[in-house]
């Protein structure tokens, strides 16, 4: 069976080469302080070279900072949203 973004009952991981890990479906975060970090998406971007402002969210920083590691080639499937900080989705 064929499922599309953000139709499934579990999480679905995928680490990105050089980039970060993307997690579909129902999600609890905390942030490095054990504090719950809302998310408001069926898609999330973690940060997976350590260097992101917004952790446990990826901020783009592993371009910059020329980050590699092993993963899945590619974009992000059409139709899928990324989770963006929103104001007040991550404890000051």
């Amino acid at each position: 069976m064929t499922q599309t973004c953000g139709e499934t009952d579990d999480p679905i991981v995928i680490p990105y080469r050089d980039g970060p890990i993307l997690v579909r479906g129902p999600i609890k975060l905390s942030d490095p302080e054990g504090r719950p970090v809302q998310t408001h998406r069926k898609t999330v971007a973690l940060c997976r070279c350590g260097r992101s402002s917004i952790r446990p969210l990826c901020d783009g920083t592993h371009k910059r900072i020329g980050f590699t590691a092993p993963g899945r080639d590619g974009r992000v499937d059409p139709g899928c949203e990324l989770e963006a900080p929103s104001e007040g989705s991550l404890p000051a």
